[in-house]
């Protein structure tokens, strides 16, 4: 346990009043459905940026990425690889299209809401679907971060797990609740800067050394660390092991929580700069959590017998061994903006699918917009508790809450989304089929395992639900006012500021 708690937990504190501070600022902003849900569609490039960054990565970034370095050695490069060509891909061929069509189909909030609109389903049949599998998916994403949440409030201050992930739900919630993506939005900007400098400064500082003295103490201990192609263990990466890793690349084009941010871009000009800043972020972010694992490596070895119960909490046993108690707390605290950037993000994500696509569209269609807001804050009540539920498993693993997520994401809506940019001649029953095929497989894939099935359940997902898309919908009687629409936003593109 890290020494000195009354001063780490002063840090918390302040911390945490900072952020709720932002939050209730941003209540004051907060006067419609679309403030509340999307900021008005007012963010600069920064903030667009860094709050893309900080709610995609999670304390995933900080905890997941390096247990997996700290585990596998060189074979993480595969994941973070992917994962970088997905960050820019996703911001390069789907941000300025989706910001443009989602205001131009009656200024959609929410992706259900986009693809209903998008292809004029006046049943909202495919607006419902889309929205229940948001909030399933979500849910097991959001635990993920209360799972987070507790092992850094029992690592630092020992206290009992359940306890340690209740008290971070509460910090979740606290401004989520009131300042809506806002508040969101402008705490993930802070939260993603300090986010960067942990992940830079904590590996600098614990190598001490050179880059050349910590690949020649990694091959001493097992060379096996610094070969892409080998496991730890020294077996050979399979094809269906190495395709899994990168594939996470894929995830990108369906999640909710990172493709709001394109939508709440102030201008498709700002989305140009807002993506050279979010690449570098990200590159930055994940050169340093790799290089944390492969620190705690050698730290692991040469301090604790070269043994770690939980190669998860390795950035908080670096930052309590090198650090002075107060930097270390504002390090620590970097965990806790890692954690409260993505869980608020994704509980508001889920709080509009329950107002937006179900309350409004199936109970109130003629609800306020002073309602619906009311509704989402009740939501993000109900969802968190949900997730609380979900989370209260101390054998919970972060990277494997969060890759069941993801992978329910990236196919069920990314094939969607990527075709509804791009292909004129889809329509409702392609759409439909590639959200229902994308997810669904999801579901059963992961419940079956050996050889093929082995394969990360993104990879055959995304691909069954593209193929259900194309064929679908060249089934489908064509529909010209649906591909004339297409034309039409095509040439906002160019115009549009």
């Amino acid at each position: 346990m890290i020494e000195n708690n009354l001063i780490i937990t002063f840090t918390f504190l302040v911390y945490l009043a900072v952020m709720l501070g932002i939050g209730l600022y941003a209540y004051k902003l907060t006067s419609s459905s679309e403030d509340y849900f999307l900021g008005g569609r007012s963010l600069g490039p920064w903030p667009t940026a860094l709050s893309a960054g900080a709610s995609d990565m999670s304390g995933w970034l900080l905890l997941g990425l390096p247990g997996y370095a700290f585990a596998a050695g060189m074979e993480s490069m595969w994941l973070a690889g992917g994962l970088l060509l997905g960050t820019w891909l996703n911001w390069l061929i789907c941000a300025k299209r989706l910001r443009t069509y989602s205001i131009q189909v009656d200024n959609a909030l929410t992706i259900p809401e986009y693809l209903s609109r998008r292809f004029k389903d006046n049943s909202k049949l495919l607006q419902t679907i889309s929205a229940f599998f948001i909030l399933l998916f979500f849910l097991f994403y959001t635990s993920s971060g209360l799972v987070a949440g507790g092992k850094l409030f029992e690592t630092v201050f020992g206290l009992d797990y359940s306890t340690a992930v209740i008290i971070g739900t509460v910090c979740v919630v606290s401004y989520t609740l009131f300042g809506g993506f806002l508040a969101v939005s402008w705490t993930d900007l802070v939260q993603g800067l300090l986010m960067a400098a942990a992940l830079v400064i904590v590996p600098v500082i614990a190598l001490d050394g050179s880059i050349s003295d910590l690949s020649a103490n990694l091959e001493a201990k097992n060379p096996e660390l610094l070969t892409l192609w080998n496991n730890a263990k020294g077996e050979p990466l399979t094809w269906i092991s190495i395709a899994s890793l990168a594939a996470w690349g894929l995830g990108y084009f369906g999640q909710p929580h990172i493709l709001a941010r394109f939508k709440a871009c102030r201008s498709n000009k700002d989305i140009t700069t807002a993506r050279r800043i979010a690449v570098s972020w990200t590159a930055l972010s994940m050169a340093g959590a790799l290089l944390i694992g492969f620190v705690g490596i050698i730290y692991v070895d040469a301090n604790l017998g070269g043994s770690l119960a939980d190669g998860e909490t390795i950035f908080m046993i670096l930052v309590n061994a090198v650090f002075h108690p107060v930097v270390a707390g504002i390090l620590l605290a970097a965990i806790l903006a890692a954690i409260m950037s993505t869980a608020d993000s994704q509980l508001l994500v889920s709080s509009s699918a329950l107002a937006e696509d179900f309350y409004k569209q199936l109970i109130r269609k003629d609800a306020s917009s002073k309602e619906i807001v009311m509704v989402g804050r009740l939501a993000v009540i109900a969802l968190s508790l949900l997730a609380l539920m979900l989370a209260l498993n101390p054998d919970s693993s972060v990277l494997g809450l969060v890759s069941y997520a993801w992978a329910g994401f990236g196919a069920g809506f990314g094939p969607a989304i990527l075709f509804s940019l791009f292909w004129r001649r889809m329509n409702r029953n392609g759409a439909l089929a590639g959200v229902l095929v994308g997810s669904i497989t999801i579901v059963v894939w992961k419940q079956l395992s050996g050889g093929l099935f082995d394969l990360y359940e993104i990879v055959p997902g995304f691909i069954l639900a593209s193929i259900a898309i194309v064929v679908v919908s060249l089934m489908s009687a064509s529909n010209d006012e649906i591909e004339n629409t297409f034309d039409e936003y095509e040439k906002k593109l160019d115009t549009m500021a």
